[in-house]
């Protein structure tokens, strides 16, 4: 079966301590005191998107935890739209942190588009970590294109009818998308329950960030450079949000690894994900261990 949000998986379903509530989370222990992986989604996203990343990463002895942001999915958020901005979620993924390297772990930290916007917020934060990953995540907001004029047409139909009329906007489009077609019909199920489930306040604060972001990468370059962090930036192949000319430029500015992964668009999680496991864990094992 190809890897997807649904596949089996030997994590289990924890809620973590968070600033607004507990936020819901994927966890697989491994034996021992060893390093932690925290995964953290991107817009419209959750906690699965990782699923065909958790296996493999505990065999490795690494344990991950995959989140849902607030206001995503099964986490409780706030109704502010300005604590879905990528400084905010930062401050709260930087608490957390702290709290999970309490012990002494080391944490690497991985953010997926928007969450690689919100990973770059927690370190600007000033949270200490073993190194950082900025998957299919760009350097400020979203450029112009497909997936911005997709928020801009969302945004008056969520505000003035709600969720339920998005997602049914939602539905009429996708009857017409091979692509979507294509997809088992439970994934089908639980994309659309995971859209119908997260708070309208997430989407347009989000929204908003994906919008306004401006370029943060300086001042994480110096961020780096001054506690000795080092950074991945990968990216699908064929990525449709940030152009790959652009993370390419930001890993530059960063003086981080950069990895293309073939076969994957924008979520090489559930693209490809052999393919991004291997790039992960050859870096993440190299950083271990320096």
């Amino acid at each position: 079966m190809t890897p997807s949000q649904v596949s089996p998986h030997g994590a289990k379903r924890v809620d973590l301590p968070g600033r607004y509530g507990p936020l819901a989370a994927l966890r697989r222990p491994v034996p021992g005191q060893g390093p932690i992986a925290l995964l953290v989604p991107g817009y419209t996203g959750s906690k699965e998107d990782f699923v065909p990343l958790i296996d493999p990463i505990a065999d490795a002895g690494i344990e991950p935890i995959a989140i849902d942001l607030p206001g995503q999915y099964e986490s409780v958020g706030p109704v502010e739209l300005d604590a879905y901005l990528p400084a905010a979620l930062g401050g709260l993924i930087a608490e957390l942190v702290g709290k999970l390297a309490a012990d002494g772990r080391p944490i690497l930290l991985l953010g997926h588009s928007y969450g690689g916007l919100v990973s770059r917020g927690a370190v600007l934060a000033g949270t200490p970590i073993r190194g950082l990953t900025l998957l299919s995540s760009g350097p400020e907001e979203l450029p112009v294109g497909p997936r911005r004029k997709m928020l801009e047409l969302a945004e008056p139909v969520l505000r003035e009818h709600g969720i339920e009329t998005l997602a049914e906007f939602r539905r009429a489009m996708y009857e017409n998308d091979p692509n979507w077609l294509k997809l088992p019909a439970e994934l089908r199920e639980f994309l659309t329950e995971r859209f119908r489930r997260t708070m309208p306040e997430n989407l347009l604060g989000m929204a908003m960030g994906l919008r306004t972001e401006p370029d943060l990468v300086d001042s994480l370059a110096r961020q780096l450079e001054t506690t000795a962090t080092p950074c991945l930036v990968a990216c699908g192949g064929d990525d449709d949000a940030w152009p790959i000319a652009a993370q390419r430029d930001m890993a530059e500015r960063l003086d981080a690894d950069f990895a293309v992964i073939p076969g994957a668009r924008h979520s090489p999680a559930v693209e490809n994900p052999e393919a991004l496991l291997g790039v992960l864990l050859s870096t993440w094992r190299m950083w271990l261990a320096g």
